[in-house]
């Protein structure tokens, strides 16, 4: 993979007081190429609002996932939603960001408040064409993205903070613009941004909000990539070079297994050395040493531990800070950890060989095909997890 960029984003909602359901709603997708994320507001508020705003952002997103133009996208929201009668307005709002992992990108804005584009602290004036798709009026930019650009995009609950309250007409897009130029900083992660930006709306509603207010933050990072080394080939005269692909990461290298480490020991003449420090009440096997790899663990036993904590992580984002934030230096914590916090994107490479260590040993846990199931579904968690995750079987 030659990916230039990576995309973290990071959204929250405060709810129209005494509503149970936000009537905004953001998606995020990634594919192979992009990065994409809709915020979508419906019209009014509560289970109405809630249904039109996920209806939207749900076919928007997911229609340019699967390689749809972001005119099409539009098109079918224009024929799927028409404009409410009574008030001569569209049932839902929205704003389309696309970043393409090549550094291009593309917005498109209807009837939200603009996005907020910061490079450098400083505010960047994107040059909106005014187009008519589907008879809606929207604003389009195309335009190239940097390291640490960030993206803000909101619903105009963010800008009625404060009406009738704390201000008397609300808080306009300057001073929005104003105040995330002065309390954040170019180190702080989209998470970060949307959190400062959001407690300061709901302090301006006085804790109850009188209108459904959505931050959605994306920021650009570095692509970064770790490669992934489990199994021997299927064809022992393919060891090399799977261990040069290993070799020539950009980023990160991973050795899994102890028959894959010995690969990598021969092919590279690099001594494996065991770690000393081997926890007694660890139920995860040690880890091992080869200069010039990042990481070298022992092969199933581990990859299932990371399996358990990256589905939790999913499940739960408070878990995954916990995670983070561990002292913890087993072989799956160092893997889980990696995987989250050094790299962007990730390639397996499994062998489909046989183990010669399994071969004793009729426990379907430690399978081929079972060992390739668990990566997929390792896989499809990375995925979740914001990573644009590849599998390569030699």
């Amino acid at each position: 993979m030659s990916n230039k960029v990576h995309v973290e984003s990071f959204f929250k909602s405060l709810n129209k007081k005494n509503e149970e359901l936000c009537g905004d709603k953001v998606e995020v997708r990634r594919n192979q190429d992009s990065f994409i994320m809709v915020l979508a507001d419906g019209l009014g508020s509560g289970v109405k609002a809630n249904i039109l705003s996920t209806l939207t952002s749900t076919i928007i997103s997911e229609m340019i996932a699967s390689g749809a133009t972001i005119q099409d996208a539009v098109e079918t929201m224009a024929q799927t939603l028409p404009e409410c009668q009574e008030r001569g307005i569209a049932y839902s709002t929205f704003t389309i960001l696309q970043v393409f992992y090549d550094g291009q990108a593309h917005l498109v804005e209807f009837d939200n408040p603009a996005t907020i584009f910061i490079r450098n602290n400083q505010l960047v004036e994107m040059n909106r064409e005014v187009r008519i798709i589907g008879k809606r009026k929207i604003t389009d930019s195309t335009f190239t993205v940097e390291k640490d650009d960030v993206f803000v995009m909101f619903s105009d609950g963010i800008i009625h903070a404060g009406i009738g309250q704390t201000l008397n007409f609300g808080w306009d897009l300057p001073e929005v613009q104003e105040f995330l130029l002065t309390y954040t900083k170019n180190e702080d992660s989209a998470k970060q941004i949307a959190q400062i930006l959001l407690a300061n709306v709901n302090n301006l509603y006085g804790g109850k909000p009188g209108d459904d207010s959505t931050v959605a933050c994306a920021k650009i990072l570095e692509a970064k990539e770790a490669r992934v080394m489990v199994g021997p080939p299927l064809n022992e005269e393919d060891d090399e070079k799977v261990v040069m692909k290993l070799l020539s990461a950009s980023g990160k290298k991973v050795c899994c297994g102890g028959t894959t480490s010995n690969i990598v020991s021969r092919i590279t003449g690099k001594e494996i050395k065991m770690d000393e420090l081997v926890s007694l009440v660890s139920d995860v096997p040690p880890m091992a040493y080869i200069d010039g790899i990042d990481l070298v663990t022992e092969g199933v036993l581990t990859l299932q531990k990371v399996n358990k904590y990256l589905s939790r992580c999913v499940e739960s984002s408070e878990y995954l800070e916990e995670l983070i934030q561990s002292k913890g230096k087993d072989g799956a914590l160092c893997m889980v950890k990696l995987y989250l916090q050094e790299c962007s994107q990730i390639t397996f490479m499994v062998g489909r060989s046989d183990n010669p260590a399994h071969k004793a040993i009729a426990y379907s846990t430690i399978s081929l095909n079972a060992k390739i199931q668990l990566i997929r579904e390792m896989a499809e968690n990375l995925k979740k997890l914001g990573k644009i995750v590849s599998i390569e079987l030699y």
